[in-house]
Order: structure tokens, then sequence, then C-alpha cells
């Protein structure tokens, strides 16, 4: 395969809005348009990195000042998790919808094999990612997959992260999608933003979503914000401490950010 130009300049988004949801930047962006910009970004091998912001990244960036700018600093912030896209409509009154991780990386596979776009999958393990090339070669045969790689759980040397990016420069890939879990991912993606030639995507746990190691939920309890209950019911034991505590403190910091709208906005609508 011959390798594209590669090129680290980012294309100019000038229609981007963002608004902070417990003062984190998340942007008021449409599934489709989401699709867009990434697409743009890959094609033109532009150096990005792209947040899917649910409940438990804005919560975590909300304690953490270090992950909440490495949110802030995203070229985009995508409001994954219906109760982060509830906060933005009840602050913008945009009608704002849910950009799915999974559902987004899925769409990109397809417009990347019809587009000949090469895609790299890095994170996860190696069992997860053979099970997820054949179901990505059996949904999209014609894809160019630049490359699958598992990186070892502990921290890489200098040498060992210089090696990662030369083989993910030298495959051609336009897309990095990225499951390295959160916030490792996150972290990750900045660090290598003028590094990586290409736009990463952070994915979370799509890539254990479409390999069938991890069962996602079904259609109706995803468009109903059930999503969350049926992986606490499908991994108790690694779940139910962070949705017991990070779902309290997003009811809790929304609660709070709602009610400071609405008086600011009483207070500006009376002088």
């Amino acid at each position: 395969m011959k390798t594209p130009s590669l090129s680290v300049t980012t294309p100019t988004m000038d229609s981007r809005q963002t608004q902070p949801v417990l003062g984190v930047p998340v942007d008021m962006v449409s599934f489709a348009q989401a699709l867009a910009r990434v697409l743009t970004w890959a094609h033109a091998r532009a150096s990005t990195y792209v947040v899917l912001a649910n409940v438990h990244v804005v919560v975590t960036a909300s304690r953490e000042p270090d992950f909440a700018a490495v949110i802030a600093a995203a070229d985009m912030a995508a409001p994954d998790g219906a109760p982060v896209a509830w906060m933005l409509d009840k602050l913008g009154g945009t009608g704002q919808e849910r950009v799915s991780g999974p559902d987004l990386a899925w769409a990109l596979l397809a417009r990347c094999e019809l587009e000949q776009l090469p895609v790299y999958f890095f994170g996860s393990s190696r069992e997860t990612l053979l099970h997820l090339a054949a179901r990505v070669n059996t949904a999209f045969p014609a894809l160019l997959v630049a490359g699958f790689e598992a990186p070892p759980f502990r921290p890489l040397t200098t040498q060992e992260d210089a090696d990662v990016v030369g083989r993910i420069n030298a495959s051609g890939a336009g897309l990095v999608l990225v499951g390295l879990g959160c916030p490792k991912q996150e972290h990750w993606m900045q660090a290598h933003r003028g590094r990586v030639n290409a736009v990463m995507l952070g994915v979370g746990a799509a890539f254990d979503f479409h390999a069938g190691t991890v069962s996602r939920a079904p259609a109706w309890m995803r468009n109903n914000s059930l999503e969350w209950l049926h992986r606490l019911y499908s991994e108790p034991g690694r779940l139910w401490k962070r949705y017991l505590i990070t779902n309290t403190l997003f009811v809790l910091g929304a609660a709070r950010q709602l009610l400071r709208d609405y008086a600011n906005r009483s207070r500006n609508s009376s002088s």
C-alpha cells in the first residue's frame, strides 16, 4: 500500500460550539457533524484527537485538573452518554442528540471502507483484537486495515513509544481508534498529538462491544438512557463503584449547574 503524504495541520472548524457541563467543555455537535469532522481530519492526516465525553469522563475531569486540561485541549469532545447530551440540550436548547462512541466508530469504519481510508486499531488485549479483526473483516471486507496493536499493560519505554509512533505513521493510517479506557486513552492521545499523523479517536469499550467479548445493551435500553444499567448488570464487580459514585456526582453537579443557569437567566431577564 502506498503511504499518502502526511500533514499535522489541523483543518479549521469555524462552526465549533462548546458548552461547559460541570465545567468541562463539550461540543454541541450532531452525530453527522462529528462523523464529518473526523473524516475531514482523517483525510488530511491531521494530528488531532477526539474525546467521547460520557458521564465518567465529565465527572473525572470535573474533579481532576490534569484530566480536565486534557479534555479542554481536545479538538472535539462529543457528547457520548445520554445524560451529557441532555445537559447540553437543557443549557443550550438545541435538541442535542447523543453521539454514541461505539456507533460512531462503526459508522466511521463503513465510511473509511467506502473512501479507502486506512484505519489503525490501538489498545485492548490481543484476544479482543483477534475477535475484533474477525468481525471487522466480515463486516467491512474492503476496509484498509493499517494495523491491530495491543500495547502491554504497563508504561512504555521511550524507545517502545517511539516505535509505536513509527509503526502508526508508516502504516499510512488516517484514523487511529484508541481503546485504552478512560482516562488512559485521553492522556495518550494528548501526548501523541503532533507525533501521530492521524486523527485519534478514544473509543473506550467499543473494541469489546464490537468484538463480542462484552455484551452491549439492546437498542431499546440505549434509546432510553439505560445502557449504564445493562453494563452494571453485565460487569457488577468492576463497575458498581464507578456508577454509584460517578452517576451520583453527575446528578448533583448537574442540578447545581442548572439551578445557577436558571438563576442567571432570571436575573438577566429582570434587569
